[in-house]
């Protein structure tokens, strides 16, 4: 016969494994803080990315030195003196630029400026096929600063009779001196040399 224990021992079944944890759930304030920058790149991507201005690409074939602006040309520099020049009817050629002086004229006969004498010599060809007059009062004297001085015909012809007006036949030539009346201390630039009163006129240096 068997022997049955009345109480027999209770049986319990072994405890479950403990879950473990992912490593979102074991670092929450890291989590916390990666969901933040996320969506903030989210956010930033739907709004339309970044704010600057795209830039255009440049044109196929260009380049630095091409972009870069061409340097302007050099004015050409006007003739100096020794250099003949024409003007209509008449060719020049100035020769001499003397020292500013107070007075010209002869013992008798003399004319005293406003300011001081500027006296510019010169010689005068006629290359036309007829006479022409030369008009001394259509010469134009310009300083450093462009401003421009006419003729004192009343010195000139103090110093040089007759040439007030003169006139020379085809082939001929005639030196002469031409007398303006500037400030003192001006510096002659140039001289503005004209067959009549209506020519375009061309251009000295003086210096």
């Amino acid at each position: 016969m068997t022997n049955q224990n009345p109480n027999p021992q209770q049986q319990y079944a072994p405890p479950a494994p403990e879950q473990k944890k992912s490593w979102f759930a074991r670092h929450k304030i890291l989590t916390v803080i990666l969901a933040i920058v996320v969506l903030g790149v989210i956010v930033r991507l739907v709004g339309g990315g970044s704010s600057e201005t795209p830039t255009a690409p440049a044109p196929a074939g260009s380049s630095a030195s091409e972009e870069a602006a061409p340097a302007a040309p050099a004015e050409p520099s006007s003739p100096g003196i020794g250099v003949p020049v024409r003007d209509g009817k008449f060719e020049f050629v100035v020769t001499a630029v003397a020292p500013p002086v107070a007075t010209v004229g002869s013992e008798y006969l003399t004319q005293t400026a406003q300011g001081e004498y500027v006296q510019v010599t010169m010689t005068v060809r006629n290359i036309g096929d007829r006479a022409q007059s030369l008009d001394a009062s259509s010469q134009k004297l310009l300083d450093a600063d462009g401003k421009q001085y006419s003729v004192d015909s009343l010195a000139t012809a103090y110093l040089d009779e007759g040439i007030g007006y003169e006139q020379i036949n085809p082939g001929n030539a005639l030196d002469t001196t031409v007398v303006f009346d500037v400030p003192v201390g001006t510096v002659p630039a140039e001289i503005e040399l004209h067959d009549s009163a209506f020519s375009g006129g061309t251009t000295v240096a003086l210096r």
